[in-house]
């Protein structure tokens, strides 16, 4: 069952990749990876939105000292009982107004607020600037640990092949062995189950190749991954002889370098400056206006008059002891069109323009809340940057730890191969001369292995455990990160 279960996924993933053994695959080296990744991951995408976002901040920010600039136009029609403006009395008419307007607003004082907030959008875009370089150098790690993940799986597949190419000449030997009754049938069948045990582990190797090449090809966000491939020799030293220097040494040239406290600091001077646009709501706005309107109006206005002719008089009086009638004479209006419009405009034409002085009293709460709200984030900045520091020093030490760790591990690991290969020497003579039987033999043959397969491990651990502490010590993965 368990055979089967590793030959399903094997089947299914050689389906995935489309693998062909005539094709000529193209062998990516880990720079073209870390490139291409940098290039084209879909995280490192988004954290570069967010700069362009922060770019976008900083000119809004700019443009709270500029003035603002309104128009406005507008046409009515008043239908029903109106005031007659040519009368003064209320008719049932209809008449149509046209108005134009322009209002400028400047703040001339603001608490200093537009300034600080212009600073800190400022700080902003550097925020952002950190975060994607960080974002670059934990996408390099990544790929570097993807690919080395590859490499170790492609030796260890090496490996279990060669141990299947060397197994099969033994059973092939010892097949004529039994036929000549030099051994027992026996040890045959213990041969045929090794042979096996050999071809279910190339089928888990395969397995876990496929699936590293796969995990990489996703981190790099290939479109076509069918043929994809890294170049075998690749090798990773310490020859920056990063092990020489103290655990001390490297977290002080962390400190200098990395990014993370770069990104806390500055986002501890973005929430100082927000803690000082709060505090900028307490203190007086001057602003200064200017407004100009003007209107024109579609009804008939009065262009003269002239004597009613049917009634020229009126009685408005009489004179005391003589009873005289006092007359006045009754003129009719003559009515004309409207003014053309743009003489209108011209004539109505207003203007005004003054300053304006807010001063906060009250407003519930609202500014002090805002204010306190920004000491407990510039706080909790506070406290982030002092446990990226902490974290910083605990990596550094952890890492250099394990890097040292990785070394002894390998050069034991290197030792153990080299003595398990004399006993597996040994054990062969005296295999081929039947002073050891098949069993023993093939115990000596797993020794070595397991010895083999623990080199290759150790030896990509310790690889990408220097790239780490070289990592920290501000030496990037491939020499293609700006900050």
């Amino acid at each position: 069952m368990k055979l089967n279960k590793y030959t399903s996924v094997a089947v299914a993933l050689l389906f995935g990749f489309g693998l062909s053994g005539h094709a000529q695959t193209k062998q990516w080296t880990l720079e073209e990876c870390v490139r291409y990744a940098l290039e084209n991951n879909i995280t490192i995408k988004l954290t570069e939105l967010d700069l362009k976002s922060a770019a976008i901040d900083k000119k809004s920010a700019l443009g709270n000292f500029l003035p603002a600039v309104n128009a406005s136009a507008s046409h009515s029609w008043n239908v029903g009982l109106n005031q007659n403006i040519t009368t003064g009395l209320l008719e049932n008419q209809t008449t149509q107004y046209s108005s134009v307007g322009a209002t400028v607003g400047v703040d001339l004082y603001k608490g200093l607020q537009n300034q600080n907030t212009f600073r800190r959008a400022k700080l902003s875009i550097i925020a952002s600037q950190y975060q994607l370089v960080k974002m670059q150098e934990d996408i390099s790690l990544n790929v570097a640990s993807a690919f080395l993940q590859i490499l170790s799986n492609k030796e260890d597949l090496k490996v279990k092949k060669e141990q299947l190419l060397i197994d099969e000449k033994r059973l092939a030997r010892s097949e004529e062995m039994v036929n000549a009754g030099t051994i027992p049938r026996g040890d045959l069948f213990d041969l045929k189950a090794t042979v096996a045990t050999d071809k279910q582990n190339i089928a888990v190797s395969e397995n876990n190749l496929l699936i590293s090449k796969l995990s990489l090809a996703q981190l790099l966000q290939l479109k076509e991954f069918a043929d994809f491939d890294v170049i075998d020799d690749t090798k990773i030293t310490d020859e920056n002889n990063i092990l020489a220097q103290t655990p001390i040494e490297i977290y002080n040239k962390a400190k200098e370098t990395r990014t993370e406290l770069k990104l806390a600091q500055t986002n501890l001077e973005i929430a100082e400056k927000s803690v000082t646009i709060a505090k900028g709501a307490y203190q007086p706005t001057l602003s200064a206006f200017y407004n100009f309107n003007t209107r024109a109006s579609y009804s008939d206005i009065i262009t003269g008059s002239t004597l009613n002719t049917a009634n020229p008089t009126t009685q408005i009086g009489f004179v005391e002891g003589t009873n005289q009638a006092v007359l006045q004479n009754n003129y009719s209006r003559v009515l004309g069109g409207p003014a053309p419009i743009f003489d209108q405009f011209n004539d109505n034409k207003g203007q005004s323009f003054g300053l304006q002085l807010s001063v906060p009293i009250f407003n519930g709460f609202a500014t002090r809340n805002n204010v306190e709200r920004s000491k407990v984030s510039l706080e909790k900045s506070k406290i982030d940057l002092e446990q990226k520091s902490l974290d910083l020093q605990r990596n550094v030490y952890t890492a250099f730890t394990d890097a040292r760790a990785a070394l002894n591990t390998y050069e034991a690991a290197t030792v153990t191969l080299e003595a398990r290969q004399q006993a597996y020497n040994y054990a062969k003579e005296k295999y081929d001369v039947g002073l050891m039987n098949s069993f023993d033999f093939t115990q000596a043959q797993t020794l070595l292995t397991n010895a083999q397969s623990e080199v290759i491990r150790t030896k990509y651990d310790y690889m990408f455990k220097i790239k780490i502490l070289e990592f920290y010590f501000g030496i990037p993965i491939v020499p293609i990160i700006t900050k």
